[in-house]
This record gives structure tokens, C-alpha cells and sequence, in this order.
């Protein structure tokens, strides 16, 4: 037997950071991504973390054009009260929506990517606005039968 876990990517907005910890001003913690509605609403879907030392604060003067605000709420499409949430600081410094990144995941539930996921890229080349939550939906394109034939 071969487990083959499936990952997934999309193209995500991102619309913001927190700030590392430990490093508050000198290292970018996670990035948080948003993907846009059908009513052309940009909701957050999740978050990237998984960086090294020296990229956590290599992303501060990388994201420093694009800097917005800074917001006390946390962003669209998050629960303030879910019990994970409970005191916690849900601050984050706003980006203007103009920078695309794809990442890989594993799962999503509802509307979020679950268990984080995974920077894979920046994209320059992708609009914002085609970042949207079709990409976390996948057609039932497969044959069953005859994969398992």
C-alpha cells in the first residue's frame, strides 16, 4: 500500500501580515491571504508561515510599499469571538490587495484553508482580482471506475 496525500495550490491575495512574535517590526510572522466572492467581496481564507529567519525579515522592506494600515479587527471572514480566538491579538497590518502569491494546501472546510498552508511563489503575472474561491472548489471531472478498474 502507497499513501498518496494530494496537495492542492491556488493563487491568493495577500492582504495582510502579523508581525512575528518575538520580532515585533523586524520579522513578518505569517502572511494572510484572501480570496474574492462572487459579490466581488476580498475575504480572508487562511495564512502562510513556513518561513526561514532570514525571509521572515527579508518580507519587511518587501511589503513595505504595499503597507495600507494597521487594523485592531481582525480580518473579513474571521470569527472575533471563536473560542481559538478568545484573547487573542487579532491585529494585523493591512496591504493594499495588489500582491498574489500561490499556495499549497492540503484541505479547506466552508470558506478556509485549514492546518495553514504552504508559500510556494510569488506572481506577478496574476491579476488580484482572478483570485477568487472557484479555485478551491474542483469539479468532479474524474472517472471513478475507470481509475479503479
Amino acid at each position: 500500500m502507497i499513501k498518496v496525500k494530494r496537495e492542492r495550490t491556488a493563487d491568493c491575495v495577500v492582504i495582510g501580515f502579523r508581525w512575528a512574535k518575538d520580532l515585533k517590526g523586524e520579522a513578518v510572522g505569517s502572511l494572510l491571504l484572501g480570496l474574492y466572492g462572487p459579490d466581488g467581496e476580498l475575504w480572508q481564507v487562511g495564512f502562510t508561515s513556513g518561513f526561514t529567519q532570514p525571509a521572515r525579515r527579508e518580507l519587511v522592506p518587501f511589503l513595505e510599499p504595499y503597507r495600507d494600515e494597521t487594523s485592531e479587527d481582525p480580518p473579513p471572514g474571521i470569527a472575533p469571538m471563536s473560542r481559538w480566538a478568545h484573547g487573542k491579538d487579532l491585529s494585523y497590518e493591512k496591504l493594499r490587495p495588489e500582491l498574489v502569491c500561490e499556495v499549497a494546501f492540503d484541505q479547506v472546510t466552508g470558506h478556509r484553508i485549514r492546518h495553514g498552508s504552504r508559500f510556494v511563489r510569488w506572481r506577478p503575472d496574476k491579476p488580484a482580482e482572478s483570485c477568487t474561491f472557484e479555485q478551491l472548489t474542483i469539479p468532479a471531472t474524474v472517472n471513478l471506475k475507470k481509475l479503479l478498474a
